[in-house]
């Protein structure tokens, strides 16, 4: 795993053809983890001071109390800055200083990506979002009338749709699964699966972490299944990179797509696609590339002229996530949603669609309170309270999905707690 050393190494003196980067803000984060010295993840969980700072990182609207957080996150100061310098740079002469000052960076930011996740940078292509990623891979699936695809009646609309599609044009049959928000077990969702094969299925897909309500899924030994019985499996792991510690090696999928804009706090319009090495032949690029690039990752990106600012900033954003810790934060988003949750279960009319299991939850929850459409109570609690969270209507897990952020302080967790208790005793909105 590279180090907070590597990583600024990288930042700070890679190139001097680009502009000299300001690292006051990542200093100012570095400087306040060193003072945290020794202290275990759950202790500083638990430290608002240590919480503050990192709060002061960001340009926030304190106004507004940002619980929706698994769509798109901001982005640090840090980062922001990066892009607009990139851009700045960018605009004095685009046809020299994006393509042949800014662009070569991508593969900096590659290894960065790949040595995070736990790959092969050859393995790593960097595109816009998760929806891009998974669908190169669900498009570029060499698939004949009859094949089965097994995914959940849970995953992302944008994958199913693009699953439907497929069913209407090449004639292959989409089986979704369905299961309980939260689930008995992870062994549970394993069984869902493996009963759920046929000798036709050729893909499972499914997501890492789901948007609706959070349930971590085991993604390793889902995909070592379906690898012995000759199945690819695509994960999505849009709400998980950078949410949670794990790398490659815990995973084992053919697939990965996941969005940088979320968890990581890089630029909107940032992600990758990590492809098993053997597999990036087989896989057709969803934009045209060359024979010659059968076999070469980065035919993934053929997607014509675009900023090269975004990926590049990218850059800030690993270092910004590592200066933190990636288990220092996950332990701090548990942290937050017990610290509601644990205050707003077991109330009348209050169903908990989120396990409090570490190995199936962490940031992302799902709360439903019967008698109370999730939308209006959206509705309600931006409209007079200036708390933004998300409906979800999925029939198994009806609710709104909270999901703070490292910038969440807990005087703001606890606010949410009591509006959320002022409306469950009161058992409606006004």
């Amino acid at each position: 795993m590279p180090t907070r050393r590597d990583f600024l190494g990288a930042l700070f003196g890679a190139s001097a053809t680009i502009p000299a980067l300001k690292n006051d803000g990542l200093q100012r984060i570095f400087s306040t983890v060193s003072a945290a010295g020794n202290r275990s993840a759950e202790a500083m969980a638990e430290d608002e001071d240590f919480w503050f700072e990192i709060r002061n990182a960001f340009t926030l609207d304190a106004n507004i109390m940002n619980l929706n957080n698994g769509g798109v996150c901001p982005s640090p100061r840090v980062v922001l800055q990066a892009m607009e310098r990139y851009l700045n740079l960018s605009n004095e002469a685009p046809a020299y200083t994006m393509w042949r000052l800014l662009e070569p960076e991508v593969e900096n930011v590659r290894k960065g990506l790949a040595a995070t996740f736990g790959c092969d940078p050859e393995e790593l292509a960097i595109t816009r979002n998760a929806s891009e990623a998974l669908e190169i891979a669900q498009l570029g699936q060499t698939l004949s009338p009859g094949d089965e695809v097994l995914t959940t009646d849970q995953d992302y609309p944008r994958m199913l749709t693009t699953w439907d599609q497929r069913v209407r044009r090449d004639g292959i049959v989409l089986t979704k699964v369905s299961f309980p928000d939260p689930p008995p077990s992870p062994d549970y969702l394993v069984q869902m699966f493996e009963q759920a094969i046929t000798p036709k299925t050729r893909v499972i897909h499914f997501c890492h972490i789901t948007n609706l309500s959070g349930q971590i899924f085991p993604v390793k030994a889902i995909c070592e299944m379906a690898r012995a019985k000759g199945i690819t499996t695509i994960v999505d792991g849009a709400h998980a990179f950078a949410h949670f510690p794990f790398t490659y090696a815990d995973l084992q999928c053919d697939y990965y797509g996941t969005s940088l804009h979320k968890w990581l706090l890089a630029p909107i319009g940032t992600g990758f696609l990590f492809a098993r090495r053997e597999l990036i032949g087989k896989t057709w690029p969803m934009m045209a590339a060359g024979k010659n690039q059968d076999d070469d990752i980065r035919k993934f990106e053929e997607i014509g002229t675009h900023p090269a600012a975004n990926h590049d900033a990218i850059a800030e954003a690993l270092a910004f996530h590592h200066g933190i810790g990636a288990h220092r934060k996950a332990a701090r988003l548990r942290y937050l949603r017990n610290r509601w949750m644990k205050r707003l279960d077991g109330k009348p009319g209050v169903t908990m669609y989120t396990s409090y299991d570490p190995a199936q939850s962490c940031g992302i929850a799902n709360i439903g309170i019967k008698g109370i459409d999730p939308g209006k109570l959206t509705g309600y609690l931006w409209n007079e309270h200036r708390i933004l969270v998300t409906p979800i209507g999925h029939p198994a897990c009806t609710g709104i999905r909270v999901t703070p952020n490292v910038y969440t302080l807990t005087n703001q967790i606890d606010r949410f707690g009591d509006v959320m208790e002022g409306i469950i005793a009161k058992g409606r909105l006004s």
